[in-house]
């Protein structure tokens, strides 16, 4: 094996401490530093001995870091930083406001192109694994429908939504996938389904003293753009409950593409995962990604660039003669 991949990251959440896991499973890779906002002392690293630096240490450290892995989030971090650090390393990112990604893609794009940079967009699993396999699916059944469902899982997004509604202490959200709708499409059935008909959620909250149970539950129902478009269950627990059995961050879902190659003939593509913990495997996504930006910027391939731009060989650790022996 030649040399590692050094690796940095950027924020240390719970992608932060997964990409650290995931690299002490690459042995391809070593971690360089983590870089925080917070007083590096404050930082507890998952990795025995790896290095905390404050973000400000960046710039100095360019020419330490093959690939620097961001881990902040889509909504306020990685706006700026994606851009920001595009322009001094090659960098991989899971930005996932879809509405947003074009715009996203082009700030990202013109720094990491002025300076010579491999940035990579968007990886994870939704966007990431499940946009390529879209983009099969499609590809391969051009006639057909194609149906994204997620769950069952925590979504982030939606519980930190629960949890800003006056007179909520604490809470979590689970997407659930309508079973019901999900065999009509693997069936073979293309049915025009309805946001309610696709998914439906279940919220777990724990109320402040004295609150208004019905007025919290009418606020979470009614919420535009998080759950009054869909079914939405509010059941009431306590804050022990919540700790006990609503700490894990499992998640998944599935991509079907449902299409007919000739009149008689329908077929049914179905890519699924069944996910412990979203963060974590999003971070060994990145990770996987990391590798491929690392060679690829060592071909010279610069810019922006998302899933679709990346062949499947780039993301493995063998060789191309080992894949071509092994897994073809």
């Amino acid at each position: 094996m030649g040399q590692a991949i050094r690796i940095g990251i950027a924020g240390h959440g719970n992608l932060g401490r997964g990409v650290e896991a995931a690299i002490a499973r690459n042995p391809d890779m070593e971690l360089v530093g983590i870089y925080t906002r917070r007083p590096p002392e404050q930082v507890q690293p998952v990795t025995a001995g790896a290095a905390v630096f404050g973000m400000d240490a960046l710039a100095q450290h360019a020419d330490r870091i093959d690939v620097l892995i961001l881990c902040g989030g889509s909504k306020e971090d990685l706006p700026q930083q994606g851009p920001e650090l595009a322009a001094l390393f090659n960098t991989v990112d899971s930005f996932d406001t879809h509405a947003r990604i074009p715009e996203y893609f082009a700030a990202v794009d013109a720094p990491a192109r002025a300076n010579g940079k491999t940035a990579l967009i968007s990886a994870g699993w939704d966007p990431g694994m499940f946009s390529i396999n879209r983009v099969i699916g499609e590809a391969l059944l051009p006639e057909g429908a194609t149906y994204t469902f997620w769950g069952k899982g925590l979504s982030q997004g939606h519980s930190d939504a629960i949890r800003r509604v006056p007179g909520v202490a604490g809470g979590v959200q689970y997407t659930l996938p309508v079973e019901e709708a999900v065999e009509r499409v693997r069936s073979g059935e293309r049915p025009e389904l309805t946001t309610r008909e696709k998914h439906r959620r279940d919220c777990y909250v724990v109320l402040k003293e004295g609150a208004d149970a019905e007025a919290v539950r009418e606020a979470i129902v009614t919420m535009p753009h998080y759950f009054d478009e869909y079914d939405t269950t509010v059941n009431f627990i306590s804050a022990e409950e919540l700790r006990r059995d609503h700490a894990a961050m499992p998640h998944g879902g599935f991509v079907i593409r449902s299409g007919n190659t000739s009149v008689e003939n329908a077929q049914v593509i179905e890519y699924g995962l069944k996910l412990g913990s979203n963060p974590e495997f999003t971070s060994s996504v990145l990770v996987a990604y990391a590798r491929a930006v690392h060679r690829m910027h060592q071909q010279g391939d610069v810019g922006a660039k998302t899933v679709f731009d990346v062949a499947p060989g780039l993301l493995s650790p063998k060789s191309a003669e080992q894949l071509r022996a092994e897994q073809l």
